[in-house]
């Protein structure tokens, strides 16, 4: 079997760590990896599978000549630099930044979804969904698969490794000062996140979505339907690990829940627990870990053709880094590399 040289851009943030776990979990096979980052973080050692581990390179000072696959998790102006500076050089790159995801010429993939799209990828880049994306569109694949959807409307529950390991940190530590009784002042977010909600991940724009909620709302319409109706509110909430989401939509053609059910259980990545009885669902806390996208509390809506869904995934695999490396593991499929 022939084997990679993969390069891992952002190694020591807490998505490029999960790619190294998940490269190994999953035996990707590679023949190098180099885990890139910035000078601050060169000559760290990252440990990652069952007692491998690997000393941090320079990004800024780094040759991809030698590289086959980049999976790149740095931030958008990092991966502006870089990317077209690895590709030239004959990689590949998987991006997880927001900068490629709605260029016309760059395929934004969800494997589940759209694998037809691997074949765009003309210039050698491909970009990774937004992490709410992701597990919104595994869920949503079969019932716009039967009945067509025309109509979402999503409320995201976000956690806060989602914004990073510092994000976390405030977390835990503002958790403990309330038990302290010690003031709290927000750092990394705008408000306290500690036993509270913040309706605001990312940047505001003109019409009062953030960021974030427009990510949503273009990158859905890129990989499922240009056509979509597509309201999304975005909140950041106290968990560490793990994305929840509430989902209703609206369909073409009437909705069939066995139909539904019977498709769910048959797709890869996607898991079904809904019991109708207490305990019966699945939450955030119990998907950190999980590959799969998990859908409980499904049921009809206001009308014949709509529907509710709870959605949860873990926001660090399936949401970043999971994906990544199965799209790497797409282009082998594929033939394309």
């Amino acid at each position: 079997m022939k084997k990679y040289n993969i390069a891992v851009v952002g190694a020591t943030g807490n998505v490029g760590r999960e790619i190294l776990n998940i490269l190994d979990s999953r035996k990707f096979p590679y023949n190098k990896i180099y885990a890139l980052a910035s000078d601050k973080s060169k000559g760290t050692k990252i440990s990652f599978g069952e007692n491998k581990e690997v000393i941090v390179q320079s990004l800024e000072k780094f040759k991809f000549n030698d590289i086959n696959i980049v999976l790149s998790s740095p931030g958008s102006k990092i991966s502006e630099k870089f990317v077209p500076k690895a590709t030239k050089s004959g990689a590949f790159v998987i991006d997880n930044t927001s900068h490629f995801r709605m260029k016309k010429d760059v395929p934004l993939i969800v494997p589940e979804v759209n694998p037809e799209e691997i074949c765009n990828a003309k210039k050698k880049i491909i970009a990774n969904p937004n992490c709410s994306t992701i597990q919104m569109l595994v869920a949503l694949k079969p019932i716009h698969d039967l009945f067509k959807i025309k109509k979402i409307i999503v409320s995201t529950y976000q956690s806060t490794s989602g914004a990073g390991k510092s994000a976390m940190d405030e977390l835990f530590h503002q958790t403990l000062d309330v038990y302290k009784n010690k003031p709290l002042i927000p750092k990394e977010f705008t408000k306290r996140i500690a036993f509270n909600l913040i309706p605001h991940i990312d940047d505001f724009l003109d019409d009062g979505n953030t960021k974030e909620e427009n990510k949503m709302i273009e990158e859905t319409r890129k990989i499922i339907n240009s056509k979509i109706e597509i309201f999304s509110t975005c909140v950041r909430v106290p968990v560490f690990v793990g994305h929840g989401e509430s989902i209703y939509v609206e369909t073409e053609k009437i909705v069939d829940l066995k139909k539904l059910t019977t498709k769910i259980k048959k797709m890869s990545g996607l898991s079904l627990v809904d019991k109708r009885m207490d305990g019966g669902y699945v939450t955030p806390d119990e998907s950190a870990g999980e590959d799969d996208v998990f859908v409980s509390r499904m049921r009809a809506g206001i009308n014949k053709k709509s529907l509710g869904l709870w959605v949860v995934a873990d926001n660090l695999r399936k949401g970043a880094a999971l994906n990544t490396v199965q799209i790497a593991e797409l282009l082998l499929r594929k033939k394309i590399i």
